[in-house]
């Protein structure tokens, strides 16, 4: 018969330095779907880390419940944000201080351009992405500028999307399935931004199927199998271990 592997001995792995963002025994459901089943990991700042598992693994509704989307309900646990409790805010809150998530579909505005898109989440006075300094960033976004913003190609209304993210003051970027439907070429500069962003403290969550590409870019991994974690650790522990990638990732 065979033995299931056993990886417990990395998952919730305690990190000797403190975290920027916690999240701690978090419970979830939709309706009487328990989802996320009493998780808890740590990301440090300025690290990006990539949230992997199958599909129907719990990923997209982790990162819904950390940025206090309505769906799912949140029923237990702690969210802290830099010493803010999340879990005590409402999205809009979550969002005022800090937390910014680019859904699977964009949701970029329609009848608005590139750059009404991005005034309109810009906060006043602007503290650390001025619209300039996007368009510094994402230099295709400039040359679109007065282009309704739902024309773009499917890599720039992902660009826009995070664009528009920034644009309110940032802490922690959370990106889910960034990658989807992109050309490599687009993804390669997506991830180049990801990473001078990064070189600039940003902290980011990335959910991603492509799971090597998420691995390759990130610092860290944590894997989740039926909304509980089975793997926290190095990015680079998982792209080494074939037998973990087969068991979660089917890669």
């Amino acid at each position: 018969m065979k033995v299931k592997p056993d990886f417990s001995k990395h998952a919730n792995q305690a990190e000797t330095a403190p975290a920027f963002l916690s999240v701690w025994d978090m419970h979830a459901y939709y309706g009487e779907s328990y989802i996320v089943q009493g998780i808890n990991f740590n990301v440090h700042e300025g690290e990006i880390l990539a949230l992997l598992g199958r599909n129907g693994a719990g990923k997209t509704s982790t990162l819904r419940a950390i940025a206090r989307i309505g769906s799912p309900q949140v029923t237990h646990g702690e969210i802290w944000l830099d010493h803010q409790p999340l879990h005590k805010m409402s999205s809009h809150e979550a969002a005022s201080v800090g937390l910014g998530l680019v859904p699977e579909d964009r949701r970029i505005i329609p009848g608005l351009t590139v750059e009404e898109n991005l005034q309109l989440a810009q906060i006043a006075p602007p503290v650390g992405w001025s619209i300039d300094r996007l368009y510094e960033l994402f230099p295709r976004l400039g040359e679109r500028r007065k282009q309704e913003g739902v024309t773009l190609s499917g890599g720039e209304q992902q660009m826009l999307a995070i664009a528009r993210a920034l644009a309110r003051d940032l802490k922690v970027l959370l990106l889910d399935e960034p990658y989807e439907g992109l050309a490599p070429v687009i993804v390669d500069e997506i991830e180049k931004t990801l990473m001078l962003i990064k070189e600039q403290g940003m902290t980011t969550i990335i959910v991603e199927q492509n799971a090597v590409r998420a691995l390759e870019l990130a610092d860290r991994a944590v894997i989740l199998d039926t909304g509980t974690i089975v793997f926290d650790g190095t990015a680079s522990e998982v792209l080494e271990n074939a037998e973990l990638r087969a068991e979660y990732l089917a890669i």
